[in-house]
């Protein structure tokens, strides 16, 4: 571009005269490449504008851009005010009609080269479309020329194969053929004659190739045996056959005992390559299992001598008796020798055996059903049900623990050797046939070591009991103490190991009835026996509670005298009713300290059950509802004993207020002879010994009652006092002042029996309370004593015969008139 514009610079004239002379020449390579207009324009008008650039640069420096710009803006030059703006404008004018004629010429001139190249790209499309369709019509016929050709080839090489079928087919009949013709060669060998293996091939008494033999004389005897059978009872035509079937077999058995040996001597030697030859020769002989138990049974695992030393290391001493937890150390540490055994004898016969999975099998059969049970049987005595060994040997426990701790390591043992490998032995199946015996009774062994862990305690708590009255009974008897000291108190500690034990029998219903349904069952069983125990032993401790209570009721009845006696008689009668009121609160104290630990003890069995049994009923319908159910029936006996007990109780308190009453109340109590003076409004003696006697007896049946049964003893006994009360005093005769007296006793009492919380007593003794007023108001008045308060009545004409004025007053025929209907 830069030369070609050169070039048109080079054919230019200098000066505006001479352009129009001079011919503008433009070149197509002009405009090629990078064109750009601007550059092409310069070059054109560079040169015939030199003045204009030099004002445009010195414009450019900055000198005289106003008066430049004000001269160009008045259309004059600075020199004069008349030459031309811009003298070379015809120059350029002619320049661009010359360039403009230039150019269109070239325009035609691209053109008409591009018609022509249109003309031939055309030609040449035309020419190169024939060429390619006649290609594709090439290609077509090579396509249809490789399929032809492929055709070929698949049906050659189908031909081909079957060819090599065919081929292989005959070869392998003419190997078939060949063998038959061997074994049909040795078989006349073994036909000779019965016993007769002189004059056998070399092959069968060649030691380097037992394997080959091995595996002639099996198909041989396979073959004999077949033909034997498919003859039948065809004896001639098989007779022969016989005879080889013979020959084999005692050539087989010779054979085996052969490598046998081998394999013992290279056992001994530990050359395992020679052993995994023999046993895979062996493998051919009823597949290999004499080889694999000879392997087995030659283990120094299963020696005798091993054996005993077994029950040596976990029974220990004969002459002492085993500990469950020395018997469970040393059965880990023995089982765990076993499968460190077994582990090692596993890497052996991997690499030995071609089935080390059956011979692993065989391996741990044997440890199960001869090394383990013979353990076990030592280990594991059934005891008697009928005569069991006494506590002092263990007892029925002792057989259950020990069955407990053997039946655990043993299932460890079979995890083990399961993770160790032993094919597909079922060893879970194996190891619970070891046991099979002893679950089956597993439960009435349980009943009956629950029986005689009681039966001994009771015997013990027995002989305890007897122990300490010997040395406390002389004392008591001579000192006037307590009946039932001697009795033997119910005690929460052995309600406690009675549900130990229920726990410990639990966990083995858990380790030995693994399905729900059994597991349920067992466990509603061993219940039961705690049920049982406790009902008898809480019911029992009542009954002798009871006991003190009755023989402390027969020393009152004892001393009870009548009217004629004489003071010396009446003092020692006194005495000895003070010592039989001592004994009765002794035991009304024992009762009631019976029944807190009763209801503790019943706590702790209804808590056991919530928090162990029930869960493990829940699986049998009905059964969690059955056991509530025996639980309710169980503890009912206990219920009846209390009750009786507690009615006692209440009869013994009564029978000592009554006693308090009759000998601490005078007459002069509620009819002072000095009546009108300033009255007394201390309680009387007696009702003052009364209410200490009640405040101190009942403190024990406050603490040991609770709930509904307080309530209810409570309600009863201020029902009982009342009643006591009310009939006490109708011995007495009441004058104003005694009916005060006699108001503030009722009031003493009232307020004690508050505590009670019994709204019916309440009553009661706001209605004795009322009553008394017959005693304090003017005769006159008491027909309106009573008016708001008609229910009492009854009562109240009663207490009304007691005034000390009743007869002088009149008040019978008063008070026939003022209450008619009574």
């Amino acid at each position: 571009m830069k030369e070609v514009r050169d070039g048109i610079r080079s054919n230019r004239i200098p000066s505006s005269e001479s352009v129009g002379s001079q011919p503008l020449v433009l070149d197509i390579e002009d405009f090629k490449g990078e064109f750009s207009f601007d550059a092409l324009f310069g070059n054109l008008v560079n040169e015939l504008l030199p003045s204009f650039q030099e004002e445009e640069a010195d414009s450019l420096e900055g000198n005289n851009n106003i008066s430049g710009n004000d001269t160009l803006s008045n259309g004059r030059s600075a020199q004069g005010q008349t030459s031309p703006l811009f003298p070379e404008v015809d120059s350029l004018l002619s320049m661009f009609k010359n360039s403009c004629s230039q150019l269109v010429e070239l325009r035609k001139q691209i053109d008409g080269r591009l018609y022509n190249l249109k003309k031939d790209v055309a030609s040449q499309d035309s020419k190169h479309r024939q060429t390619l369709g006649e290609l594709e019509k090439g290609v077509d016929g090579l396509f249809d020329s490789f399929a032809r050709l492929d055709t070929r080839i698949s049906s050659v090489g189908q031909t081909a194969a079957k060819i090599g079928d065919h081929l292989q087919s005959a070869d392998s009949q003419r190997e078939t053929a060949s063998q038959t013709m061997e074994l049909i060669k040795y078989l006349m060998e073994f036909n000779s004659s019965p016993g007769d293996l002189m004059e056998l091939s070399p092959l069968f008494s060649d030691d380097s190739r037992v394997a080959e033999a091995a595996s002639i004389a099996q198909k041989l005897r396979s073959f004999a045996e077949e033909d034997i059978g498919r003859q039948g009872v065809n004896a001639t035509a098989s007779r022969g056959l016989e005879v080889a079937v013979g020959n084999l077999q005692e050539y087989c058995n010779e054979l085996e005992n052969r490598l046998l040996s081998r394999f013992d001597n290279a056992s001994q030697k530990r050359e395992l390559a020679i052993m995994a030859e023999c046993a895979k020769i062996l493998s051919q002989f009823n597949r290999g299992t004499s080889a694999m138990q000879h392997y087995v049974g030659l283990r120094p695992m299963f020696d005798v001598e091993v054996m005993n030393a077994d029950s040596r290391l976990v029974l220990g001493d004969q002459d002492s008796l085993p500990s469950p937890s020395n018997v469970a150390r040393a059965l880990s540490s023995l089982y765990k020798e076993i499968t460190d055994t077994v582990r090692k004898e596993s890497a052996t016969i991997m690499a030995v055996f071609p089935s080390p999975n059956d011979v692993m099998s065989i391996l741990v059969q044997r440890v199960m059903e001869d090394r383990v049970p013979k353990l076990l049987e030592k280990l594991l005595v059934k005891p008697s049900l009928v005569n069991p060994p006494p506590m002092a040997e263990g007892g029925l426990l002792l057989y259950l623990r020990m069955l407990a701790v053997g039946y655990d390591k043993t299932q460890e043992l079979a995890k083990d050797l399961r993770s160790v490998g032993c094919g597909d032995l079922d060893i879970e199946g194996l190891t619970e046939s070891l046991f099979l015996d002893h679950k089956d009774m597993y439960i009435e062994y349980e009943q009956a070591s629950l029986r005689q862990l009681y039966k001994a305690k009771m015997d013990e708590l027995l002989s305890e009991s007897q122990l300490s009255g010997e040395s406390t009974g002389s004392i008591g008897r001579s000192k006037g103490a307590s009946i039932s000291s001697s009795h033997q108190q119910i005690s929460v500690t052995v309600v406690t190991e009675f549900v130990r034990w229920n726990e410990e029998a639990i966990t083995r219903c858990t380790l030995f009835s693994p399905q729900p349904a059994t597991l349920a069952a067992n466990v509603k069983t061993v219940f039961t026996c705690l049920l049982d125990q406790v009902s008898q032993y809480t019911t029992e401790g009542l009954e002798r509670a009871r006991d003190g209570l009755t023989e402390a009721a027969a020393l009152r009845e004892r001393f009870v005298l009548g009217t004629s006696v004489s003071r010396r008689v009446a003092a020692a009668a006194a005495s000895a009713a003070e010592a039989a009121a001592a004994a009765g609160e002794s035991s009304f104290r024992s009762f009631m300290v019976a029944v807190q630990r009763c209801g503790s003890s019943v706590a702790i069995v209804q808590q056991y059950f919530a928090n162990s049994i029930s869960r493990l009923l829940l699986p049998v319908d009905g059964a969690h509802a059955a056991s509530c159910e025996e639980m309710a029936t169980a503890m009912s006996s206990a219920e009846g004993a209390a009750y009786k007990g507690l009615q006692q109780c209440i009869e013994t308190v009564m029978a000592e207020v009554e006693r308090l009453l009759s000998a601490e109340q005078k007459a002069t109590d509620y009819k002072s002879p000095d009546d009108g003076i300033v009255p007394d409004h201390r309680p009387t003696n007696a009702c003052i010994r009364v209410v200490a006697y009640l405040s101190r007896v009942l403190e024990a049946a406050f603490t040991a009652l609770e709930g509904l049964n307080k309530q209810a003893f409570l309600t009863e006994l201020g029902n009982r006092l009342h009643k006591g009360l009310s009939n006490h005093w109708q011995k007495y005769t009441f004058n104003p002042s005694g009916g005060l007296r006699l108001k503030r006793d009722i009031t003493e009492y009232g307020d004690f029996v508050r505590s009670f919380n019994a709204p019916t007593v309440d009553e009661k003794f706001e209605s004795l309370s009322i009553m008394a007023n017959v005693f304090i108001v003017a005769p006159e008045s008491l027909s309106s004593l009573f008016e708001g308060t008609p229910s009492i009545l009854k009562d109240a004409q009663r207490f009304i015969q007691l005034r000390e004025d009743y007869k002088s007053a009149k008040l019978a025929a008063k008070l026939s008139s003022l209450w008619p209907s009574s």
